[in-house]
């Protein structure tokens, strides 16, 4: 046996105990000290299971300590004008810009204290920090909420923050892109109305890698307009009241969208009174209450008034503003005609301008009243019918032609100046506003005028005799050759028929030739009148300038006619003549009495108006 061998052998029979021993410690193992080993056994057990829980306990911190990639929640604790400090429970703290902590307008939206959500980058930067970002966190919890929008078809909220080409961008937490086609239901004029909304909008596609997400407003508005219409339509009919919102303005009326369908709000069913543009009373956004005038169910068409949810005042405007009365409104328009005053709301008269002043002739409303202001007006016709009053604002006032007629009655004289003339005769200013008119015909009691315009001009002063003022009418009229005798009486009462007259001839017709009796006047001898034989020709005889004398026959003062005759002069000279031969063969005793009186007689029917020759006389002049 070898050495290592003997060893071995004495190590064995060192460990291995004599039967004996065995069995003297089986023997011991006896009731009495059963309890003793149970307790050691026991005790042994409790530190194997502490051993374990140890074990267990490590092994899930080390599960839930922080670890880079990941979005881990942590505590600020420092607050810095450059970095904001968290703290997520790692051996170090991390260090963000704080740049990642401001909104839009550059506002801090982090306070010391507070929990946030940052993404663990990694375990050691550059200065031996734990690198964490903010935004980071933010883009992937985004995403996230994006990703699942899409999937469940839920919508998402964002802000439409600017306009783009072709649409707008919108922040959902990213930057996203709204179609302009899909910023509403109808098309839209005015788009920058939608910048700076917050709304709700469905995502139409995205795409993670590539950081694009394209989003739609009008998807979701058509799935709500949806039900809401459904709803609509089963309680819609007309003459029923409704509340709706302004959805677009037009020059006509405006849209209303009264619950998922839009009815059109004409302007003439938006106020009883004047509307120039709905703007002026509808705003976008705007709710208000309509009724339904007109439903189309088949074309899903309706008419709405807003007007006929209120009285119409137009029903006892009569009573309430009658004929003759003064009212005071607002001047509410202006056109060329005239004004439209606003009396109430709803209620409207006309000024026209052809009753705004006594004595201007206007060329346009605003020359007396401007929109805006307040006038007294007198109520001159209502006609409910037609919706329409006419009102008078000279009425409030003095008239001056009443006045003028007191100032200037008939047979006055008055001086004015030559304001218009035209071919009927010459206006003359009598008073501001008030002229007279000086007919063609008063101008001269015998001159043949052509044109006024022959005698005066604008501006010339003139003086004049007013033959009447007629405030009906406002008409002045006034006379020139009236300040002077009328010719004609001169000549009546100085050449009664049978008077003699000497004058030249101014003119030779046909019919016979004309004399000048005075100034102005001439009398006609007739070719009949023109000898005491038969004259074919006047100018036979007689030419313009021979100096003739011949016998007044007949004056007609109205007519303005003198009949003249060489032939009744002759036998005038000739009765003259032969009475004087009678009355002194009479004193010689010549002849008998019989004689004279049937010579007297045969002259006297010769010479009677009415003979002949005197009618044709008569008929030519």
């Amino acid at each position: 046996m070898t050495e290592g061998e003997e060893n071995k052998s004495e190590e064995t029979a060192q460990v291995q105990e004599p039967p004996e021993a065995q069995d003297t410690s089986e023997a011991r193992d006896t009731p009495e000290t059963q309890g003793t080993s149970d307790v050691r056994e026991a005790s042994e057990n409790e530190e194997a299971s502490a051993t374990e829980d140890d074990f267990q306990s490590l092994f899930e911190e080390s599960l839930q300590a922080v670890k880079p990639g990941g979005v881990v929640t942590g505590k600020v604790v420092d607050v810095n004008p450059t970095h904001v400090v968290v703290d997520v429970g790692y051996k170090t703290e991390g260090r963000i810009s704080v740049q990642e902590f401001q909104d839009r307008d550059g506002t801090l939206q982090v306070a010391l204290g507070d929990d946030v959500d940052v993404f663990f980058e990694s375990p050691e930067g550059d200065r031996g920090e734990i690198v964490l970002s903010r935004q980071k966190a933010e883009s992937i919890k985004v995403w996230d909420r994006i990703e699942k929008a899409h999937e469940q078809m839920t919508p998402i909220e964002g802000t439409i923050v600017a306009r783009v080409k072709g649409g707008f961008k919108v922040d959902v937490g990213v930057d996203g892109f709204l179609p302009g086609s899909h910023v509403d239901i109808r098309p839209t004029r005015n788009l920058d109305q939608f910048v700076g909304k917050r709304d709700r909008f469905t995502i139409l596609k995205y795409n993670r890698m590539r950081d694009n997400v394209v989003v739609s407003r009008k998807v979701l508005l058509e799935k709500e307009r949806e039900v809401l219409k459904k709803e609509t339509l089963a309680v819609l009919d007309e003459g029923v009241i409704l509340e709706g919102v302004v959805k677009n303005i037009t020059d006509y009326g405006a849209f209303v969208d009264v619950g998922g369908i839009d009815g059109i709000l004409h302007i003439t069913d938006m106020s009883w009174g004047r509307v120039n543009h709905p703007s002026d009373l509808l705003s976008l956004g705007e709710t208000l209450r309509v009724v339904v005038l007109k439903f189309d169910k088949e074309r899903e068409r309706i008419s709405l008034g807003m007007k006929q949810i209120t009285p119409d005042p137009w029903e006892s405007v009569a009573e309430r503003y009658p004929v003759d009365s003064k009212i005071t409104g607002k001047v509410v328009g202006l056109t060329d005609y005239g004004a439209f005053v606003e009396l109430e709301k709803g209620v409207e008269g006309l000024i026209h301008v052809s009753e705004m002043s006594w004595a201007k002739k206007l060329s346009h409303p605003s020359k007396v009243v401007q929109a805006g202001e307040t006038v007294e007006a007198m109520v001159l016709n209502v006609d409910p019918g037609r919706r329409r009053i006419s009102l008078g604002l000279r009425q409030v006032l003095p008239n001056p032609w009443f006045l003028a007629k007191e100032k200037y009655p008939e047979g006055s004289v008055i001086q004015g100046p030559v304001r218009n003339i035209t071919d009927f005769g010459v206006f003359v200013g009598v008073e501001e506003g008030i002229d007279g008119l000086i007919h063609i015909s008063d101008l001269d009691w015998t001159k043949k005028i052509k044109h006024p315009s022959e005698l005066y001009k604008k501006g010339d002063i003139v003086e004049a005799k007013v033959l009447g003022v007629d405030p009906q009418v406002e008409r002045f009229s006034l006379g020139v050759k009236q300040l002077t005798m009328d010719p004609w009486e001169r000549v009546v009462n100085e050449h009664p028929p049978g008077s003699r007259i000497t004058g030249p001839i101014v003119r030779v017709l046909d019919f016979g030739v004309f004399v000048r009796v005075a100034e102005g006047v001439e009398g006609l001898i007739h070719v009949s009148q023109l000898s005491t034989e038969h004259v074919d020709k006047p100018s036979s005889l007689h030419q313009v300038g021979d100096v003739v004398e011949a016998e007044v026959v007949n004056v007609d003062l109205q007519e303005r006619k003198i009949g003249l005759s060489i032939r009744a002069l002759k036998r005038s000279e000739e009765r003259e003549e032969l009475e004087t031969y009678l009355k002194r063969e009479k004193e010689a005793g010549r002849f008998s009495f019989e004689t004279i009186l049937n010579e007297e007689l045969k002259l006297d029917r010769e010479n009677r108006p009415g003979t002949d020759a005197q009618d044709g006389e008569k008929d030519d002049v």
